[in-house]
């Protein structure tokens, strides 16, 4: 979990130490359609895996991101 937040914040261009696996990503103040698709792009460049639009858009906090990734690597 703590190497994807790593990666997420990245993506954001937020502090790590500020993200929390139980946070809203759609909340941050950084979050806008620029972030949704440095996000998407983040996960596909590295864990391989492109996540539809629409599934996407049912994730609501960094944990489920992570989950959805854990669940749907090769």
């Amino acid at each position: 979990m703590n190497e994807f937040i790593d990666k997420f914040s990245e993506a954001l261009e937020k502090e790590a130490s500020e993200i929390d696996s139980n946070d809203k990503f759609r909340d941050y103040e950084e979050w806008d359609s620029l972030a949704v698709l440095s996000v998407i792009a983040m996960i596909k460049q590295n864990y391989g895996i492109t996540i539809p639009r629409k599934e996407f858009d049912s994730l609501l906090t960094v944990e489920d991101l992570h989950n959805y990734i854990s669940a749907n690597k090769g």
